[in-house]
């Protein structure tokens, strides 16, 4: 058996190398020829999955160790017999902490008042149900747009799309990648939002037209990115205008990668039966990396601020983007896995 993995996946060399022949790339580099004689292949998003990449190749099995699956042609997978997989989930913990230090941290600079403040999470998967579940805890006022969970669960828990966005003063975006989604922060979305509101997009970027939001630039409070169109050919007038800019490492906290390649090597061996890897995990034994809890409770606005800067000082990613716009995939693979927090 052959598998060819992403070289940026962390704790992954070694695991599989017992059961396959395992060849490392750079997740650009996985093309067609590299697949060819490929039974699996473990990726990221840096790696496109459609048509022109795997016709003609033996995979059967795609394995992505990250939650989205907009650069996988599902239907074309579904028609030729190649199960996918994906980690949903995986960094949720992480990007809900990259939302609340980075929320604080700019409100703190800009002297935004938030208490009392309501805020609208449009997306609530796994990653808005833990930003809900935070922002509840912080006193917050939470409106939540979901249409595909609301059809489901009946409407009383969200509100519409409109209501949303006229009534918070935080926005942040939480929405998979698709045909719904591409483009919704649009220019009507950003008219109907309050002059002073924060918005946050740590989803993908293509859910953002990026015209519009520089257009809305000046009306809104604040500004806080992690994801970009054409990453990692990102626009430097919007990093520009951004109070915080990061190269999408929202969801970079060690126990989300832990998490996203343990789903990946658990989806491989379900498929080929590889019994000694059903219950893969990586551990580690390091206390600084393991996830801490942070007691927030009748903490003012300033004290929360310092308390999660401290568990995550999301400032020093900002300038290190911003200092070199660039460098947006090496920051990516050389990135320092933070740890998580909770709020008890």
């Amino acid at each position: 058996m052959k598998i060819v993995a992403d070289t940026n996946i962390p704790f992954l060399k070694g695991v599989l190398e017992p059961f396959a022949e395992v060849v490392y790339l750079d997740g650009r580099a996985i093309d067609r020829a590299a697949m060819s004689d490929a039974d699996a292949i473990i990726i990221r998003t840096r790696t496109r999955c459609n048509a022109e990449t795997l016709a003609g190749t033996r995979v059967k099995m795609i394995a992505s160790a990250t939650i989205g699956t907009d650069h996988i042609d599902l239907p074309w997978c579904a028609a030729h017999g190649i199960e996918v997989c994906n980690a949903e989930g995986c960094n949720a913990g992480g990007v809900a902490d990259y939302v609340f230090s980075a929320l604080y941290g700019t409100a703190s600079r800009h002297s935004i008042k938030l208490d009392g403040a309501t805020i609208g999470i449009v997306g609530v998967g796994h990653v808005g149900k833990i930003v809900e579940q935070m922002a509840r805890s912080l006193g917050f006022r939470v409106l939540l747009n979901d249409p595909p969970r609301a059809a489901r669960e009946g409407d009383a828990a969200f509100v519409d799309l409109d209501t949303l966005l006229e009534q918070s003063q935080v926005i942040t975006l939480h929405v998979p990648l698709d045909s719904t989604t591409r483009g919704m922060a649009s220019e009507a979305f950003f008219e109907k939002m309050q002059p002073g509101a924060i918005f946050i997009n740590a989803a993908r970027g293509e859910v953002v037209d990026e015209s519009a939001l520089l257009h809305a630039r000046p009306k809104l409070g604040a500004l806080i990115l992690d994801t970009w169109c054409n990453e990692p050919d990102v626009n430097p007038n919007l990093i520009e205008v951004c109070d915080i800019a990061t190269p999408h490492i929202a969801g970079y906290s060690y126990q989300g990668k832990q998490n996203g390649t343990a789903m990946a090597v658990q989806a491989v061996a379900r498929h080929f039966g590889i019994g000694a890897l059903l219950d893969f995990a990586p551990q580690t034994e390091t206390e600084a990396l393991k996830p801490v809890s942070v007691h927030l409770q009748g903490k003012t606005q300033g004290e929360i601020a310092a308390i999660l800067q401290y568990n995550y000082p999301i400032f020093t990613d900002d300038f290190l983007f911003r200092s070199n716009p660039g460098s947006f995939e090496l920051l990516r693979s050389e990135y320092n896995y933070r740890r998580e927090f909770y709020i008890d």
